[in-house]
């Protein structure tokens, strides 16, 4: 799968991250709530714009913040996985602040944070990040943003990830808007293993 035109096509398959294998899917039907893109998504793609948000080509340091691997597979409705899936990933660093010109802390950002990433599925449709959990800032609550690019000329999916037991769930208007169906899709499993903490989450395409 080939990302479209406008991304650098700079991107690391799911094996360079050493992704566990084992990774489960969840049982819930239907297909992965759609999202609107929100008002961060780069104005232009970064130049290290790989799978490992946490190592910015360059960077005197790494990134500031509780490391992440967020995992997971992407399927068809039917289960069957798909493999050559391009995803992009974009969120706000620790301090909750975004790669984009309209945050208005924009220069307080870490730039050892890559901010946005991309991926592509294995043959078995897994994908892996090494992100962070994002940051707070007012008016969300925490959340990454997700693109998957289908098979074909099938239309993108834009959505967004959750953390389960947030206080600010209750109070992002977003998150209040979907039903609890959609919550559960959008939401991550969390867990851990010997490199921290793990979040999982699968994608389901039309």
């Amino acid at each position: 799968m080939q990302f479209p035109p406008h991304i650098a096509r700079r991107a690391l398959l799911v094996g360079g991250l050493l992704l566990p294998t084992g990774s489960c899917t969840n049982d819930i039907p239907g297909t992965t709530p759609a999202l609107r893109e929100g008002p961060f998504y780069p104005r232009s793609i970064p130049g290290d714009a790989d799978a490992d948000l946490l190592h910015v080509a360059g960077a005197d340091r790494p990134a500031q913040g509780e490391p992440l691997l967020l995992t997971g597979v992407v399927r068809r409705q039917d289960g069957t996985p798909l493999p050559g899936v391009a995803l992009e990933i974009w969120q706000a660093d620790a301090n909750g602040i975004n790669m984009h010109p309209h945050d208005p802390n924009l220069g307080r950002r870490d730039l050892g944070f890559q901010g946005y990433g991309r991926a592509t599925t294995d043959g078995a449709g897994r994908y892996a990040f090494r992100t962070l959990r994002p940051g707070l800032y007012a008016g969300r609550t925490r959340h990454i943003h997700l693109r998957a690019y289908p098979l074909g000329r099938g239309r993108p999916l834009t959505t967004e990830i959750f953390f389960p037991d947030e206080a600010a769930n209750e109070e992002d208007r977003l998150w209040l808007a979907l039903s609890p169906a959609e919550r559960a899709m959008l939401t991550v499993r969390l867990g851990t293993d010997a490199q921290g903490q793990r979040a999982e989450f699968d994608i389901v395409l039309g």
